[in-house]
């Protein structure tokens, strides 16, 4: 059974990505049909999953209980210290959902910035899954302002100061977030906070990469979810709704980022 390398992650920088999820059997079995991915225990316990493709760890999948949000992707991002973070969220008028909690051999925590966008934190080792380039998904952010939203994250996370490996770049109406000289992070306007349609809302999109996107949404619609066309992402992207609702993005690989 292969097991994941793991490392210690840039702090500010996205770490790993998990799916909250109500019903984890039938979720393995959407994911496999759809992504092709394969599936590992892990030792953080029965109700979570380690989802592997080519050979990769690509994503977490759980059911961690009632306390969790609705059914989602969420993001993490590597933090030297949890406490402090999760004291930068709550004085910033954000929410702090859960934790932040022992979890393995780190802690981590869940929870919702001011337009409801909601992301997680991890302190300690994390996946090889921040490999640079070769990450296996894009890591987006849709707010109502890309600017204000960026303002709000760069305290959170300490991007820019100069001890950060992580540096902020402008790039027309969206905030570039570079690590290592790759974007890890984008951040977009033009979300809408209070929209009914999750699809519009402010939240943080996962974008994964695949060889086919438009065989890949055909796939999640045959298994039972929905799918349509992604604006603003490059290339051909599709928003796909699971069976519980979780929305995720597939897109080809753009070879420029």
């Amino acid at each position: 059974m292969p097991s994941l390398e793991w490392k210690t992650p840039v702090p500010g920088a996205p770490c790993w990505v998990s799916l909250t999820a109500r019903d984890l059997r039938a979720s393995r079995t959407f994911y496999a049909q759809v992504m092709g991915w394969e599936y590992h225990e892990s030792s953080l316990g029965s109700d979570f999953v380690l989802a592997h493709a080519h050979g990769r760890g690509v994503a977490g999948i759980g059911c961690p209980g009632p306390a969790a949000p609705s059914p989602a992707w969420i993001p993490y991002f590597a933090v030297p210290a949890a406490d402090e973070t999760a004291d930068r969220i709550r004085e910033r008028g954000a929410t702090l959902a859960v934790g932040p909690l022992p979890l393995g051999e780190g802690r981590a925590a869940i929870a919702a910035d001011r337009e409801g966008a909601a992301f997680g934190f991890w302190e300690g080792p994390a996946p090889v899954w921040s490999d640079g380039p070769r990450a296996p998904a894009r890591v987006d952010l849709q707010a109502r302002h890309a600017f204000e939203a960026a303002i709000f994250y760069a305290e959170v996370f300490g991007w820019a100061r100069p001890q950060s490996r992580c540096t902020v770049d402008y790039a027309q109406e969206s905030v570039l977030v570079r690590a290592g000289g790759h974007t890890v992070v984008t951040l977009r306007g033009g979300g809408v906070e209070n929209d009914p349609d999750p699809r519009v809302r402010a939240r943080w999109i996962i974008d994964f990469f695949v060889e086919d996107s438009r065989a890949t949404a055909a796939a999640a619609v045959a298994a039972g979810g929905e799918a349509a066309p992604a604006g603003g992402l490059p290339g051909t992207a599709y928003v796909i709704r699971d069976p519980e609702g979780a929305l995720f993005t597939v897109s080809e690989r753009d070879t420029g980022t």
